[in-house]
């Protein structure tokens, strides 16, 4: 397991190419992390660096985004309001974990067993106002 504190917003830039390097192959990334921690925040810097010029927001009700980087598309899930699994089912969510593109997935545990067990875990832990901890495993971290 990998982790970098994230002192303030200006270092954003810098760490999702960090994510990026380590993530190498892998396209779905997990955001464990409370209301507030800056999940979505994480995510736009993410899209930035994989240069989607899309205005980036929390799918909360919309429950996945999609966005146009210069190569690729992204998919943004936000679980946070499903109930059950069969949601994300009826959504179809293996057509978009399966489909080669990146999968930024807020709050991957209203999922369980849907999850590939390939994808980048990524915890973020509040430390103050203005720094995280965010740590990167291969699987639950």
């Amino acid at each position: 397991m990998e982790e970098i504190v994230i002192p303030s917003l200006q270092e954003l830039p810098a760490v999702s190419g960090r994510l990026l390097e380590i993530a190498g192959s892998k396209k779905i990334f997990l955001f464990h992390a409370p209301m507030g921690a800056g999940k979505t925040t994480l995510i736009k810097a993410l899209c930035k660096a994989l240069g989607v010029d899309d205005h980036v927001s929390s799918p909360t009700f919309s429950i996945v985004n999609e966005y146009r980087g210069q190569e690729t598309a992204v998919y943004h899930f936000d679980f946070y309001r499903i109930k059950d699994e069969q949601e994300a089912f009826d959504l179809g969510y293996e057509e978009y974990f399966y489909s080669g593109h990146y999968c930024f997935v807020e709050w991957p545990e209203k999922i369980p067993s849907l999850l590939p067990s390939d994808a980048l875990h990524l915890s973020i832990e509040i430390l103050s106002d203005t720094s995280r901890l965010l740590r990167i495993g291969g699987s639950t971290v």
